[in-house]
Order: C-alpha cells, then structure tokens, then sequence
C-alpha cells in the first residue's frame, strides 16, 4: 500500500534538541525516529513511501535517498506549516488512485496493530488511555467509528486517535478542509468525511508512543534500545575480557568496551564509540557514534548523541546529550527532585511537569562544561551553552 510518512515539522516543542535538525531525524536506538516509521510501515506492506519534508529537509533525503529497503521513496514538500491535512496534501499529486495509509512521523507503533491497520481499511489506529481529554478522541458504535472529538471535557469513550490511518483512495479529493480554530487544516477532519462516507474500523494497538517532547525522546530509547540489544550482536566491537555485560546488550562493529566497565542492559553501544576504562553504563542507554564515555564515568537511562563526550568522573541520569557535547571532570547531573515530585522541563516557553520521578538535563549541540559542574534536575542547555568551573546551573541557559 502506499504510505504517506508525515516529517515536516519544526519540532518546537523538543528544543533545544531541534535548532539544528529535524525532530524527525533524532536518534532512537540504532536510527533516525522516523526510521523507525518508514521501517515498520514496510514491514505492515508499504510498496512505496511519500515522505513529506519541510524544515531541514537534506537530513532525511540523505538517509532514506530514493529506495529504502528495496521500497521507493518519493519526497514532497509542505511550504508551510499549516496543518496535517495540509501535509498530506502536499504530497497528493504523487498518489495513485488507490487506498493509501497516512503515519505521523514522529510516533512509534507496534508492528502486529501497523499490519492489522495495513491489512483491511478504511481504518484509524486507535489506543486507549486512563485520561483520553487531551487527545482526539474516537466514538465507536457496533465496532466502527462513528466520529471523532478533539480534547472533550466529557469523553464518549478512552479510544483515542493514534495517528496512522488507512484511506480509501476517495480521500485524496477530500484534503480541502477549512482551517481550524487553531488555524491549521486537520487530517482528523478528513477521517470525519471519510467516516460519513465508509466504514472505518478501529484498529488497536497494544503499544504506542507519540515523541513530541524531550523525556518522550528518552522513553522512545527506553523502548527501541532493549529491542535493538535483543536481536544484535553483543560483542561485535572490541571488548574487554575485564568488562562484564549483563542482560540485553550490543556493541556495534567499530565500537571498543575497555577494561573494568559494567554494562547492565539494555545498553547500546554505537559504532566509534568508545566505553571505559572503568565506566557503568546502566539502564536504557544509547551511547552514539563516536561517543566517548571515560575513565570512573556513570551513565544511567541516557542517551548521547554522536561525538558526545563524558571524560571523566561524571554521573549523568536520565538525561539527553547533544552532538558533540562536552563534560568536564567531575560534572555531576542530579535526576531526582528532593520533594519527590515529578521534574518539570521548559517546553515552548513554559515550565511542564514531564509526569517522571527522575529526569535528568536536556543538552544541545556543542554544549560544553566546566570542571565540577552540578546541573540541577529539568535543566536544559540551549546549543553551544557553557558552564564554568565549580557552577551550580538551577535555570535554563
């Protein structure tokens, strides 16, 4: 079937992460995010894929090219940013007149809901939630859908909209939808027209994560590591007969794992990278390509980014680092609020509590530290930000 993959978006609400690429393109396990889409959209039956780009757009031209894993790969372009429905119809004119499936780019699926959802349509991925009042929410009668309510107060049931879609080929003639109050042009109001008009099944998923937010980042790793560990080599790098390894863990070809390192997966180590002597990487952790984590080093649920760099006598938790990042010795990231509350995280201006116990620091790109630096938990660290020796960071920078 043919997939619209929708990876247009600027990605604000991840920033700093985003300044210099597109959210779609952030790091999960052993890929890009929207990989992760595009690969199981492949797995679910795709025979070819339009993927609708916009901000920053070479990065992901680069790593799909026209053909990935043996199904083409068409771009189209959303000039501006005026809503889902608007996107995919950026990429109608590449469309046959056939049924054609619709996935959010920034969402992970589990693949037996993708391939049910692939497999017989008109139909809408569907999850259900304990608070569904800030997602569309979908009203099934006799097990089809029989409409759809953004954000209700009340609720007519926990179903919500999972973002992957199944529409028949009509569809296409039916993207000029009027703007909505929030001035953008809804796929959700697309699925309303093709639900006057077709049967539109509910389909479940048993596992779904939309990553629009930096901790949701985390959680997508936390996820895609120990899938990844499971079915990779563990010991395709170099690795120390001193090092121990337990659980789900791989370290890629090109990787080196020194002496007296303790990996507990899920753990994932990256081609380049480099792990040790005597470092504790625990938890779901990526440690990039080219990553270096030194001497006496502690490296709890985190994920660095490419060329990211933990040298020495460090303890980072839960916590993101940028592309070639630095710490200084002795940079020591707390992950755990003393009231026991749930850590708050700027997000488009606005501190947000991210619902998790322990949450660490969200660090850009070439962010650097001095010796000694104590970085409070729900700081974030805009792109090339540096500290100073000895400080302690309590507020955004």
């Amino acid at each position: 079937m043919q997939t619209v993959v929708l990876a247009a978006g600027r990605g604000t609400r991840m920033r700093p992460l985003t300044d210099r690429r597109p959210k779609p393109m952030l790091p999960v396990a052993d890929r890009p995010l929207v990989a992760h889409t595009v690969g199981a959209a492949v797995e679910a039956g795709a025979d070819r894929i339009v993927l609708v780009v916009g901000y920053e757009s070479d990065p992901l031209r680069e790593y799909f090219g026209r053909e990935y894993r043996g199904v083409p790969v068409e771009y189209a372009v959303q000039e501006e940013r005026a809503g889902t429905a608007d996107a995919v119809r950026a990429g109608a004119h590449l469309l046959e007149d056939e049924p054609f499936a619709v996935l959010n780019g920034d969402a992970l699926f589990d693949q037996a809901g993708l391939d049910e959802l692939y497999a017989d349509g008109p139909a809408v991925a569907s999850v259900r939630v304990d608070d569904p009042t800030q997602y569309g929410v979908l009203d099934v009668d006799r097990g089809s859908v029989s409409g759809i309510v953004e954000k209700p107060a009340d609720p007519p049931s926990d179903l919500i909209n999972a973002g992957a879609y199944c529409f028949p080929a009509e569809a296409r003639r039916w993207l000029d939808v009027p703007e909505s109050e929030r001035g953008e042009r809804e796929l959700t109001d697309v699925l309303e027209r093709t639900i006057d008009r077709a049967d539109v099944r509910p389909v479940p998923l048993s596992r779904w994560l939309d990553v629009g937010r930096p901790w949701e980042l985390l959680e997508a790793n936390e996820w895609k590591v120990a899938e990844v560990a499971e079915r990779t080599p563990t010991r395709a790098g170099e690795v120390s007969e001193d090092a121990t390894l337990r659980g789900p863990v791989a370290v890629e070809d090109g990787a080196e794992v020194r002496e007296g390192v303790t990996l507990e997966g899920p753990v994932l180590v990256r081609s380049g990278a480099t792990v040790g002597p005597n470092a504790y990487v625990r938890g779901a952790s990526l440690i990039g390509p080219d990553a270096n984590v030194g001497h006496a080093v502690e490296i709890k649920n985190s994920v660095l980014m490419r060329e990211a760099a933990v040298n020495h006598l460090s303890y980072v938790g839960d916590s993101i680092l940028g592309r070639d990042s630095n710490f200084g010795a002795g940079t020591v990231v707390a992950n755990l609020r003393h009231d026991d509350e749930p850590v708050k995280l700027t997000v488009k201006g606005e501190r947000v509590s991210t619902g998790r116990r322990k949450l660490g620091v969200v660090v850009a790109d070439g962010v650097k530290t001095g010796i000694d630096t104590n970085l409070n938990a729900g700081v974030s660290l805009s792109t090339g930000a540096t500290t100073a020796p000895g400080e302690s960071v309590t507020r955004d920078r």
